[in-house]
């Protein structure tokens, strides 16, 4: 079994350690650091990564992780291999409730970083050369945007056969192709031939408990099926969707939608209405396809062009 060196800490067979990283100052030259949680068994296995927070304002990947390292440390038994936890990647984010960092960087578009460049960048680099190069595989939890909502779905690029095996073992509602975007985690995991899946379940700035327990229990069949836990909760059949798309406004107005994530759609069915504030006005929002709803507005106000209706198609 390989040994892990993590920022120059070993970790061996069957150890638990705790290690900070540090990233930078904040204004008031408060160190920042980044903490990552090693779980250890004694037995050879695979090396997984759970990671969350990458956008500062997903709390409900943070919490999703946090609630797998909580279960490990209070009894839950890893088999074979390694889990390496980071609950939280973006600090600066998460302390002011934003995605990005304070120069608007997107830590998801940064990739591989930089030792020299920008905060996002320097964290980038931190994960390329500190943890992609350690696993095997991973899962990054993520949610919807601001007041977008996301029911319990896997994304994963359809190439790639290995993470594809990992999302249906995973298990939760949907598997959806998303191709890989430049300069992504996943994607430079991938270039160093990892495979990470993502996770999304319900929106930033706000706790989802159904989306929560689906990648808590998703995670647990994910490492059962690498043989690194004896049981986990029973999977349903996910649905595989291979592509989706944004139903968006044509008019602004009050937005009413008759619809739910989660349901199935059919051609011609109303899904919403937009309406003026003074009733005069009503403007039916039609899906385009069949599908199944992914993703959904909860913003009452839209503007033409907004996204309101995440449909996937099987």
């Amino acid at each position: 079994m390989k040994e892990l060196v993590i920022n120059g800490v070993r970790i061996r067979p069957g150890q638990s350690m705790n290690i900070e990283i540090a990233i930078a100052k904040l204004p008031t030259h408060t160190l920042i650091d980044l903490p990552i949680f090693i779980r250890s068994s004694k037995a050879d296995g695979p090396v997984v990564l759970i990671s969350a927070g990458v956008h500062g304002d997903e709390i409900n990947g943070v919490v999703t992780a946090k609630r797998l390292l909580e279960e490990v440390d209070e009894g839950l038994e890893l088999l074979k291999g390694t889990l390496i936890f980071i609950p939280l990647v973006n600090i600066y984010g998460f302390l002011s409730n934003s995605r990005t960092f304070p120069d608007g960087r997107d830590l998801n578009r940064s990739f591989p970083g930089s030792k020299k460049g920008s905060l996002a960048a320097s964290i980038a680099f931190i994960l390329s050369n500190e943890i992609i190069p350690q696993i095997d595989y991973g899962v990054d939890f993520h949610t919807g945007g601001r007041m977008l909502s996301n029911f319990p779905q896997v994304r994963v690029d359809y190439k790639d056969k290995v993470a594809v095996e990992l999302a249906k073992a995973f298990g939760t509602h949907y598997v959806v192709n998303s191709k890989y975007i430049e300069k992504s985690f996943r994607k430079e995991a991938y270039k160093a031939r990892k495979h990470i899946i993502v996770f999304e379940g319900g929106e930033s700035m706000r706790l989802d408990d159904y989306g929560i327990e689906e990648g808590v229990n998703g995670t647990k069949r994910m490492l059962a099926s690498l043989g690194m836990l004896a049981d986990c909760p029973p999977a349903q059949e996910s649905i595989f969707l291979k592509e989706s798309n944004w139903v968006r406004a044509k008019a602004s107005g009050i937005f009413n939608s008759s619809v739910k994530v989660g349901e199935s759609v059919k051609k011609g069915q109303i899904l919403a209405r937009i309406s003026d504030p003074y009733g005069q006005v009503k403007i039916p929002v039609k899906a385009p396809t069949n599908g199944h709803i992914i993703g959904m507005n909860n913003m009452p106000v839209i503007n033409t062009g907004d996204a309101l209706v995440h449909i996937g198609k099987e």
